[in-house]
């Protein structure tokens, strides 16, 4: 049956056995719902921050947010070890230092072994902190 006007001026009714589905209308749906929130307090600085930068990008402040988020590089505190290192390295330095002070006093060459070692203990261990897993050595 289509739709057809009679003589009278009113339309036939229509086939609705069309394998169509019914426009909802409407955005169409997402394949991915995000359905879990997060909130963060924020002051009113850095929220000003994150919308100018949001808006320099031309997206939404949450997708921003989503998406600095995602990228983010998280560095951990300093383990226990990793703070014993720096004690030593400061130590190596002071070491360092009251070298410096005998060298000028009693000439340079009398103390140029000494420093030499001190020197390559400090790179070992400036070179052990700067080894992605702090295995280098």
């Amino acid at each position: 049956m289509t739709s057809t006007t009679l003589k009278t001026g009113f339309k036939a009714p229509v086939n609705k056995t069309d394998n169509h589905p019914k426009h909802t209308g409407g955005a169409p749906k997402k394949r991915i719902k995000r359905a879990s929130g997060i909130r963060v307090r924020l002051t009113a600085t850095e929220r000003f921050l994150i919308e100018s930068k949001a808006q320099q990008a031309g997206i939404r402040i949450s997708d921003w947010i989503r998406a600095a988020a995602l990228k983010a590089k998280v560095v951990g505190r300093i383990s226990a070890e990793d703070r014993r290192v720096l004690h030593l390295l400061a130590g190596m330095a002071n070491n360092l230092n009251q070298l410096t002070k005998l060298a000028h006093t009693s000439g340079i060459m009398s103390i140029v072994i000494k420093c030499d070692n001190l020197l390559t203990e400090i790179d070992q261990t400036l070179k052990y902190l700067n080894s992605d897993d702090g295995k280098d050595t």
